[in-house]
């Protein structure tokens, strides 16, 4: 086993910037201490939230060596599953998406290039991700393209394989509606037209909304949902930074979900204070748009727990101010009480770093019953806690819409004796009801059945479109839509919100949008 491990082995010094490196023994790093944190005392609606470091010089590093899988490895399922790859050879699978007739697009990307660096943090960082993500330091495969898997038979065993879409800007979220794909890159969600069944695009994309994008990006990953009756897109924005470090003029309209009219293009601001939202749906039961979200680090190896939540119009959920509520992060300076007063808890805690990227309810599905009416959360995994965290797929029971009981650990074995075999992103149901699996460094898709064989009735499209959605929309109008005036915040009014389109002699950058922190 390879493995960086930097807790009380690092030293920077600011200013300084020297930065001492020792790699352990083969097990060293995964070893527990005596008094390890218990860490499903964080999994529910009520965690455990040790007391922050505030001030933390030597923040925990423990990254593990990605190295793949050999001949005939497979993730872990319990008994009453069986576990196949769906799909192989990809390069960096992020995201799945089901179409209404079954095919699957599966979104492999890379963030984009050239991300300034302004500390010597920065610098740090970049390699230990690197690092983390495995591939070596030879010539990479090209990604940043959709692929689409058609099972013709539903057998769970792809029969056609066509790459749909290449080229792409680090695209990330899908939807589909009215023969139109929409794809959600690092700084816009683009329009393409696409009829089901055809296997290749190549008309040129229609910029429907830009989205807060580079030169810094920090959270590039822009994930994106339908509303049930068709009328309005769902795009989610990370913070550029892990506690506003970089200022909040760096944080204009980021660490929030944006709604965006799918017929004008006209955005706003839905819900804010939610640092690096991903795994954008909404629960079919109940109506609401749901998400996982990575909390902050650098305040100790247990805090502050990831959490998946349901998300509410108008809300602010803490960033970068206060976490759970309440919980002030003193580092945050000016304070702000007056949003911290307003601040939502979310519905439930995952645990702390481990990396919540995909989220899929399976409603209608072929799982067997222990699993038909819950959750599946895809966990990347930790790299800044000193025992590793995360690393596989759970499952959150539901009961009126509601999680209600103990998250259970279903696909596991991503990380064997400290050792990184796969990294599970995004997560979905196929086209006859099991469950999809992204792993972004396995470069693999999943697919886990019921071990009888059971399939849905039909597919289930990731969308889950309404019966009685709207009439289809007409092609986006060019950069004259008018944006909407934004909704009333709970704190000071922010001013204006992103423009529909980008202006054609205009080159993708951060729109001018709203100060994250008030719930525009």
């Amino acid at each position: 086993m390879t493995s960086l491990h930097l807790s009380q082995r690092a030293l920077l010094l600011t200013g300084g910037a020297v930065l001492m490196l020792a790699l352990p023994p083969a097990g060293m790093a995964q070893d527990a201490p005596a008094d390890a944190f218990d860490v499903a005392s964080q999994i529910g609606p009520d965690p455990v939230l040790p007391d922050p470091q505030f001030v933390n010089l030597l923040p925990s590093v423990n990254v593990a060596e990605v190295v793949g899988w050999a001949e005939g490895q497979t993730p872990t399922v319990p008994e009453g599953l069986a576990i196949t790859a769906y799909a192989t050879d990809l390069v960096n699978p992020r995201t799945v998406h089901t179409l209404p007739n079954g095919d699957v697009l599966v979104v492999q990307s890379r963030a984009p290039e050239g991300k300034p660096k302004y500390r010597p943090k920065d610098y740090i960082r970049g390699w230990i991700m690197a690092f983390a993500s495995g591939g070596g330091s030879g010539p990479q495969a090209e990604s940043n393209l959709i692929t689409l898997l058609r099972d013709t038979d539903r057998d769970g065993v792809v029969d056609e394989r066509y790459d749909l879409l290449t080229g792409l800007h680090s695209p990330f979220g899908l939807a589909w509606i009215d023969d139109t794909l929409y794809v959600a890159a690092a700084d816009a969600v683009e329009a393409y037209p696409y009829a089901l069944g055809d296997t290749a695009i190549t008309a040129e994309p229609t910029t429907l909304a830009p989205l807060p994008g580079g030169p810094l990006n920090h959270h590039w990953t822009k994930d994106l949902a339908l509303s049930p009756d068709g009328t309005m897109l769902y795009a989610s924005v990370g913070s550029n930074s892990n506690a506003a470090e970089n200022g909040m003029e760096a944080e204009k309209g980021r660490a929030a979900i944006w709604q965006i009219d799918r017929e004008t293009g006209a955005s706003r601001i839905y819900a804010s204070g939610l640092r690096n939202p991903n795994g954008l749906t909404f629960n079919p039961t109940s109506g609401e748009l749901w998400a996982v979200i990575n909390e902050r680090d650098e305040l100790g190896p247990d805090l502050v727990p990831d959490y998946m939540t349901s998300v509410q119009d108008g809300a602010f959920y803490g960033w970068p101010y206060s976490y759970y509520g309440d919980h002030v992060d003193e580092r945050v300076r000016p304070a702000r009480p007056d949003l911290v007063e307003t601040a939502l808890s979310p519905d439930y805690a995952l645990s702390s770093h481990v990396a919540a990227l995909g989220l899929v309810f399976t409603d209608g599905s072929a799982m067997p019953e222990a699993f038909g009416a819950g959750a599946f959360v895809g966990q990347r995994g930790s790299w800044n806690r000193d025992v590793f965290n995360g690393y596989k797929v759970s499952y959150v029971p539901f009961t009126d819409g509601a999680p209600d009981g103990m998250m259970q650990d279903v696909v596991t074995d991503f990380l064997v004796d400290g050792e990184v075999r796969g990294r599970p992103v995004g997560v979905g149901l196929d086209g006859t009801g099991a469950l999809l699996v992204a792993d972004d460094a396995g470069n693999t898709v999943w697919r886990v059945a019921a071990a009888d064989g059971a399939l849905s009735d039909g597919p289930i499209d990731s969308d889950r479109i309404e019966a009685a959605a709207a009439e289809p929309a007409p092609a986006p109008e060019p950069a004259t839509a008018p944006a909407p005036e934004p909704a009333a915040p709970p704190a000071p009014e922010a001013e204006g919100a992103a423009p529909a389109n980008l202006p054609e002699d205009s080159t993708p950058a951060t729109p001018t949008v709203p100060d994250p922190a008030p719930a525009n």
